[in-house]
């Protein structure tokens, strides 16, 4: 589990932390190389390390959406499986069930995970089957970010808020533990009837995590409240439960807690008897829960046994016991700021830190120093021992207020949640040692103070002297001020200017605009960023597009050619003015930006054209394809409808085609499928539409008709005109074809019923050629070489 298995508060404040986590990831300079291979699967991705997904491994792969919550760019993919957490570097419209192609970079997390730059939709297959789980299955992470279905009874439901929007959050238990489900949804009143229902939920396994991003919980994220199917209702609804006296409620606790002992070793950093003691091990510290007043002696090694549970969000072992192994391996204190202290990564380290104090109190139970860090305010508290008899307790350690001090103690947090920007702590200290003057306070007093007034006085005499004189070169400067604000003024208006005419160009390169009007219009942004009275542009086929001079006698022109990005030229802009005026400082950037401009028009719209055409026809045969029927198929019956007309639908099949392709291979295939086109299309009236709706199928659709005898005529010329041999690569084919016909209304009033008439006419003229007079050998006797007919 990932960055992705951040906690319900983490989800719910995370819009600061991905801002800055994607500044800094767009930001981070490139380590690898332009020639190193991405990786292309989830399962390499998962086979790194966090040390080497650190290196920002490039990575490319499709995979299958099981949840994206768009506001939060937070997104789970899977493939098979595998699944893995991806943050998307830009906003990308997503829905579960869609297959994506993903590319990125690595970065180190509790387990890599893919700071994506680019998503693109390759298809929706739907989402996976979800995977049914148990608590202790999520809980080890071996359903790591996929999707899973989890069978409990539902705690809670709560309306929760995540970076300002509503969400569920639903508290279930399970065989196991506790797990909380998030369902970005504000239809609380929807799962009502759930309350205390044993239930099955469907969604992407995430996790919760303190500051060192040590696991603290398991998290189910779903898109709707269809991820929740009820298998059994409560037997009774919670507002119908007798009222129980407050005084009695804990009459109806009943916990089976099965959690396993478990055993850690590290050296004895706070101890605080009958209480808590804190072991810490490199950078990994836990809190022990322990009611034994034992003496241990901090920096010793220790080793201590309990039941992991979490108090708080945070991570802990209650029921602790501790052995002190009386080896002393002290730890020392790492010295931390304010800022690093707060982002939670200190979470029960031994830290030392130094701030001014600003007030100190005692209270029954501890001592408490609050503290000032570059204006933020924290406490450094040392927790008084636990006394039974009636002798009064040691006075408080007296540190003079406004001294600078150094203070060591151990790191708690007040609140779980790591990705807040700021998370207020405080230092808990072993010992009153751990406070230390390490300053005077400051020297402010009221003597001081006086001094420090008169000096103002003088200070403000002086400088209403010198105001005066300033005030005389003022008003001679003001003249100059005022003209040179004039000019930048000026500047900036037409730069305004400009960037609105550039940004205009940039809207209507991706609209309807004609190309001739898009060129004008980027010449007419050059001659005003030069402020010339020409520039104009021409076109390869010769068109001069723009304000060209009649004659450019006596006129200083500039020229600059429009590359194409695949090479070659698109044209060239012009710029002339008078030969006389200055050359403007931005002349050539100026030239540059219309070029450029120009490209990306051009290129634009060929691609937008060659794309329209590669969507309505076959490439092969050069006529209409299936897409381009359906659609000028309902425009006919839609006109139909309002016309009261009718119209016919012709469907071919070609006979045997396979064994062509069988006999003499697809490239002969495909120029006797382009030679029966051209042949087809001759047979119909130029209002007429052929299309080839796929292998050798065809379909004729005829807009003008009278009768169902005027397309049955139709059809029998296309059927005809296979009566005469094809000439293909030295071969002689003799083809032939099957046809059937519909009319509308008479068979069909949609497009899918009159194809579908056509078709069965089609099959039925099929089925008597097979059973009536063709041979079962009329294809290898039909198909021959001119050489071969003599023999």
């Amino acid at each position: 589990m990932t960055l992705r298995g951040k906690s319900r508060r983490s989800l719910r404040h995370a819009t600061v932390g991905l801002a800055f986590t994607t500044a800094l990831l767009m930001c981070a300079p490139k380590v690898h190389g332009a020639t190193e291979q991405p990786l292309t699967s989830i399962s390499a991705i998962h086979a790194l390390s966090n040390a080497q997904a650190s290196h920002q491994v490039p990575v490319s792969f499709e995979a299958t959406v099981i949840y994206y919550r768009g506001y939060e760019r937070t997104l789970f993919v899977q493939d098979g499986d595998l699944a893995i957490y991806v943050q998307p570097l830009v906003q990308v419209q997503l829905t579960a069930g869609d297959r994506v192609l993903i590319k990125g970079t690595t970065h180190d997390s509790f387990r890599p995970f893919v700071s994506a730059s680019s998503i693109t939709v390759v298809g929706h297959p739907g989402v996976p089957t979800a995977k049914p789980a148990t608590f202790d299955q999520l809980i080890r992470a071996e359903f790591d970010c996929r999707l899973v279905t989890v069978r409990a009874t539902v705690r809670s439901i709560d309306l929760v808020q995540s970076s300002d929007r509503p969400s569920l959050s639903l508290q279930l238990r399970s065989e196991g533990g506790p797990i909380e489900a998030v369902i970005d949804s504000n239809s609380v009143d929807s799962l009502r009837n759930t309350l205390d229902a044993e239930v099955e939920f469907t969604g992407a396994v995430s996790g919760r995590f303190d500051g060192k991003m040590q696991e603290t919980g398991i998290q189910l994220h779903a898109n709707s409240v269809s991820a929740i199917k009820v298998i059994k209702p409560a037997s009774r609804g919670p507002w119908d439960l007798p009222l129980t006296p407050m005084d009695e409620v804990l009459a109806r606790y009943h916990v089976h807690n099965t959690t396993q002992r478990v055993r850690v070793h590290g050296t004895i950093t706070y101890s605080q008897p009958g209480s808590a003691v804190v072991l810490q091990d490199g950078t990994k510290s836990l809190w022990i829960m322990t009611s034994s007043i034992a003496p241990l002696r901090v920096g010793d090694q220790a080793e201590a046994t309990g039941f992991p549970d979490v108090h708080d969000g945070f991570l802990a072992l209650t029921d602790g016991e501790v052995i002190d192994r009386q080896i002393s391996t002290p730890v020392a204190a790492r010295p931390v700021t304010w800022s690093e202290l707060a982002t939670s990564h200190h979470l029960f380290d031994l830290v030392s830190t130094e701030a001014q104090v600003v007030a100190e109190n005692r209270n029954a139970a501890q001592d408490e120093y609050v503290l000032s860090a570059g204006g933020n305010l924290f406490s450094a508290i040392y927790r008084l021992p636990a006394s039974r008899t009636l002798q009064p307790a040691l006075l408080m350690k007296h540190v003079a207020l406004g001294s600078k001090v150094r203070v060591v103690g151990i790191c708690i947090m007040g609140a779980s949640n790591p990705f807040n920007t700021q998370v207020p702590f405080d230092i808990l200290m072993r010992t009153t040692d751990d406070i230390v003057a390490i300053g005077a306070p400051s020297w402010v007093s009221v003597h001081n103070l006086v001094r420090v007034v008169a000096v103002l006085l003088v200070i403000v005499i002086i400088v209403g002297i010198w105001g005066w004189i300033l005030r005389i070169k003022v008003r001679h400067q003001t003249v100059t001020i005022t003209a040179h604000a004039e000019v930048e003024a000026k500047h900036e208006r037409h730069n305004t200017q400009l960037e609105m005419k550039r940004s205009r160009i940039l809207e209507d390169i991706n609209s309807s605009r004609p190309m001739p009007e898009l060129i004008d219009a980027i010449t007419e942004m050059v001659a005003f960023s030069l402020n010339c009275p020409f520039c104009w542009c021409e076109m390869p086929d010769g068109a001069r597009l723009g304000n060209a001079p009649a004659n450019t006698k006596g006129l200083r022109s500039m020229r600059l050619d429009i590359p194409a990005r695949a090479g070659g030229s698109l044209g060239t802009l012009f710029a002339a003015t008078e030969s006389g005026e200055p050359r403007p400082q931005d002349e050539t950037a100026a030239l540059e930006s219309g070029v450029r401009l120009a490209t990306l028009a051009i290129e634009t719209r060929k691609l937008y054209k060659d794309l329209v055409y590669r969507s309505e026809f076959d490439l092969l045969t050069d006529i209409h394809n299936r897409f381009s029927l359906d659609r000028y198929l309902e425009q006919m019956i839609e006109k139909a409808k309002i016309e009261g007309s009718i119209f016919g639908l012709v469907y071919v099949d070609l006979d045997e085609f396979k064994q062509v392709n069988d006999f003499y291979g697809h490239h002969v295939g495909d120029l006797y499928l382009q030679e029966v086109s051209m042949r087809m299309k001759r047979q119909l009236r130029s209002g007429d539409m052929l299309a080839r709706l796929g292998g050798d199928e065809f379909a004729a659709l005829v807009p003008v008709v009278r009768s169902r005898a005027a397309i049955e005529e139709i059809a029998q010329r296309l059927e005809r005109c296979f009566d005469a041999p094809f000439a293909v690569e030295g071969y002689v084919l003799r083809g032939g074809a099957s046809v059937g016909v519909a009319l509308y209304p008479e068979d069909g009033t949609s497009p899918d019923s009159l194809l579908s008439a056509a078709d069965a006419g089609m099959y039925v003229a099929k089925h008597t050629k097979r059973h009536g007079s063709e041979m079962p050998d009329r294809l290898p006797k039909s198909l021959f070489k001119p050489e071969e007919q003599g023999r």
